[in-house]
């Protein structure tokens, strides 16, 4: 029978996820590559089915899979250990979703479309916090503003505190090229080439660009759709232009492989992954937000809309339950790399996001 299998089930995220799972009665495979990490968690959520898998032995994470199972992957960074996970779901023959936020992983799991399309499988990346909030403002403020051919969407949260894992892919981006949707094609450019400032519930927040899967999503849904890009709101217009003075400085030393080598490895001691996350107790004093704006040729806004919810990881381990679930029931409405409205449908998204915590607080035209 198809299960689901979460693969980094002792990390932070992974554990939200198997618990919001066993709450919705679902029998998660919990697989990492820790078994006495593996045991007592599986102690901790009142018994559940465990495997053991490392990505330093691709092997072991095919070992976990059957056809028309469900992965979902948290091990990251992305970059670094994402390719194990997507190499066996899609020679398994499973539908596959990971919690990345590095754009360019998401690209790699897009440029994956035509296998996942021959092996009748979906592939879902950045299906958390990053980016599905920002795909559903962006696809209703697009809904509502049928002529647009450019949206600008931006993500902000208040009392940010992160895990391990997600400062440990942020670490692993900064010497990678970004990209952006331009002219109906997505394109390289430099991350944080661009700022914008968003109103957010009648607040002025600033962001810098960077790349998300909303470039590639959207427009399958939005065929009129010609420029796209996606902001990581920073605390202000001073902050973002430091991290767009970061970005160049970091993209110039990309071009420099020995000087790139040297500080990725410099960074990687000093950024560890799977350290642990914000409290409970912290994280219920998350706040988001993600906001879209669609303006025609002219660069008029025709269509704004404001999603706010609560912290973002909950709303990350919710999105994939949800999710994964949704897809084992044979929810999914396409095979290849999708993006969530082309997965599940605007008003399906709709509801689960709302279900996460989510609600539009703000429209406009």
């Amino acid at each position: 029978m198809p299960k689901i299998v979460v693969f980094g089930a002792t990390g932070y995220t992974g554990r939200l996820t198997a618990e919001v799972l066993l709450s919705l009665g679902m029998s998660p495979l919990l697989a990492a590559r820790n078994p006495t990490a593996l045991r007592t968690l599986a102690d901790e959520l009142g018994g559940a089915d465990t495997a053991v898998a490392d990505v330093s032995d691709p092997a072991s994470v095919r070992a976990l899979l059957d056809r028309g199972d469900v992965l979902i992957t948290t091990v990251g960074p992305f970059l670094r250990y994402g390719g194990p996970a997507l190499a066996a779901a899609l020679d398994a023959g499973a539908h596959y979703f990971d919690s990345t936020g590095e754009g360019p992983f998401i690209r790699t799991v897009f440029e994956h479309d035509e296998q996942a399309r021959q092996a009748g499988v979906g592939l879902l990346s950045g299906f958390g916090f990053d980016y599905v909030p920002g795909n559903l403002a962006g696809a209703l403020a697009l809904r509502d503003a049928p002529d647009a051919v450019r949206v600008d969407i931006g993500y902000f949260i208040d009392t940010p505190g992160t895990s391990g894992g997600t400062r440990a892919s942020v670490a692993g981006m900064l010497f990678e090229r970004g990209f952006a949707l331009r002219g109906g094609d997505v394109v390289p450019v430099r991350t944080g080439e661009r700022i914008h400032t968003f109103d957010v519930e009648g607040h002025a927040r600033t962001g810098a660009s960077i790349p998300g899967s909303e470039h590639f999503a959207l427009r399958r849904s939005y065929p009129n759709l010609r420029e796209a890009d996606v902001y990581l709101g920073l605390p202000a217009a001073v902050v973002a232009r430091g991290f767009q003075l970061t970005s160049l400085i970091t993209d110039a030393t990309a071009r420099v492989a020995p000087v790139e080598q040297l500080a990725e490895k410099a960074l990687h001691s000093l950024v560890k992954g799977s350290t642990g996350g914000p409290s409970t107790s912290a994280r219920s004093r998350n706040r988001t937000w993600a906001v879209a704006e669609a303006r025609d040729n002219a660069g008029r806004v025709l269509s704004s809309i404001t999603l706010a919810g609560g912290d973002p990881y909950d709303f990350t381990a919710a999105t994939l339950a949800w999710g994964a679930q949704t897809a084992l029931d044979g929810g999914l409405r396409g095979t290849g790399a999708l993006g969530p409205i082309d997965a599940f449908g605007l008003d399906a998204v709709s509801a689960a996001a709302f279900d996460a915590g989510f609600a539009v607080t703000a429209s406009g035209r």
